[in-house]
């Protein structure tokens, strides 16, 4: 037996663990017809790549990487990091920016991750021009942007956000791309994806802006949002700043907000006249890379401290229509500090959609944690929301799919998860409970 974890802490344990480096050795693995479960840089955080038993297939070999103009042919087993870095050398970038950047391109296409510049770009699934999957038939499709699907499904309806990674977005007519985007690796193992890649900017103007309160943050967003060339706004509460502060301590002492902003061929001079003085600006490469790792130590830090506490981190990955964005964040306030749980909100406020990480320091906390995070989903639903919008609900969170979809739209899912995936051995456990087939163990023991 081996023991796999995720970036959470989240474990589960797998009979063996294979890591093929073809296709045809990936198909031979399938053959065996036993319970496999999918997994990449496990930077994950709702434990889809934890194996309940059966085996743990790694596609760390799958690592091919070619860049060409306009797209990039790549293997899951390559990092987000690798891509971009390959990207540059000619030229472009691929938009997706999820903040771990170890993170491997088929475990964001996976979650259908998005990241900070979203409120431009969108998710993976936008970007995505091609894929190979192999299917536990055994066949390999390749599937290109607008190929339908060759079996009907109902409409199902979204959440009125602008991101969603919540179950399957089944539509009448959908191509296979979407269908597979997101999927948490139910339905098929990506093996390779054709994906779209943008010129880069000549120039990308950075920032962080320090503000007096929420409200001024908030404010600011909305005044700010159709600022051309505007790609990212990232928000920090208080909390977070003061969880910051040991590391940075040139954070203004007034400052109970913040927003980390990035525009693509922007104006110094406009954010000098538009910005509070004791703001951050800057434009070239080194600076632009000191901002992202402020973003990043972040959740680094809530990681290390919430290890050393000896529990999983609870964080929410909620969002709400652009309408409701004030209204929840004053929300998850509210609640936080009645129940006095040490907690920092962050993440991607130009979509609504913020990160509530409560760090227990008891088990009492940590069980009132988990309530006020299922009482926080049922909230966002409640608002036409959804309960996942870019890590997806694997196994630690998949209880939250019956909150945003009805016992029958989600039997509605489970019929496309039976077609494709008829004994239900691939990556069980995630998104549905998996039912009860027989499973004999190891094949080979």
């Amino acid at each position: 037996m081996a023991t796999v974890e995720d970036a959470s802490g989240f474990q589960g344990e797998a009979d063996r663990v294979v890591t093929p480096a073809s296709e045809t050795e990936l198909v031979d693995i399938i053959a065996e017809q036993v319970p496999l479960t999918i997994s990449g840089a496990r930077t994950g955080l709702t434990g889809g790549c934890v194996p309940e038993g059966g085996w743990a297939v790694s596609l760390e070999k799958f690592r091919r990487l070619e860049i060409c103009p306009g797209r990039a042919i790549v293997g899951p087993g390559v990092s987000l990091e690798e891509l971009q870095t390959a990207a540059a050398r000619s030229s472009q970038f691929y938009a997706p920016d999820p903040t771990e950047r170890t993170a491997s391109i088929g475990g964001t296409i996976a979650t259908n991750a998005s990241g900070s510049r979203s409120f431009r770009y969108g998710s993976t699934r936008r970007h995505i021009l091609g894929l190979r999957v192999a299917l536990m038939d055994g066949r390999v499709l390749h599937v290109r942007r607008g190929d339908k699907i060759d079996f009907d499904v109902p409409e199902l309806p979204l959440p009125a956000t602008t991101k969603n990674t919540a179950g399957y977005p089944l539509a009448s007519g959908m191509d296979w791309i979407d269908l597979f985007t997101g999927s948490e690796g139910t339905l098929g193992i990506v093996t390779e994806a054709e994906l779209q890649l943008l010129p880069a900017p000549a120039d990308v103007l950075a920032g962080i802006v320090f503000l007096i309160s929420d409200a001024a943050a908030l404010d600011v967003v909305d005044a700010w949002r159709r600022i051309p060339g505007l790609r990212m706004i990232e928000y920090f509460d208080a909390n977070s700043l003061n969880f910051l502060r040991p590391h940075y301590p040139e954070i203004p002492v007034r400052a109970a907000a913040a927003l980390l902003i990035e525009q693509e061929d922007g104006d110094i001079d406009f954010w000098a006249d538009h910005a509070p003085q004791d703001s951050w600006f800057a434009a070239s490469d080194q600076d632009r890379e000191r901002f992202r790792q402020f973003r990043h130590a972040l959740p680094e830090l809530v990681n290390d401290t919430m290890r050393r506490r000896g529990y999983m981190k609870l964080g929410s990955d909620y969002a709400v229509p652009l309408a409701r964005n004030r209204e929840m964040l004053a929300f998850y306030h509210a609640e936080l500090m009645q129940q006095e749980l040490e907690y920092v909100i962050f993440g991607h406020i130009g979509d609504a959609h913020v990160h509530v990480n409560i760090l227990p320091r008891s088990p009492a906390e940590f069980e009132a944690g988990q309530r006020l995070m299922l009482y926080f989903a049922g909230h966002a639903v409640s608002l036409g929301g959804t309960v996942s919008a870019e890590h997806g609900l694997g196994k630690r969170k998949a209880h939250l799919l019956a909150l945003q979809y009805t016992p029958e739209q989600i039997e509605s899912m489970k019929d496309v998860k039976r077609r494709l995936d008829p004994r239900w051995l691939l990556n069980r456990g995630n998104l549905f409970a998996a039912p009860v087939y027989p499973y004999y163990g190891d094949a080979n023991g």
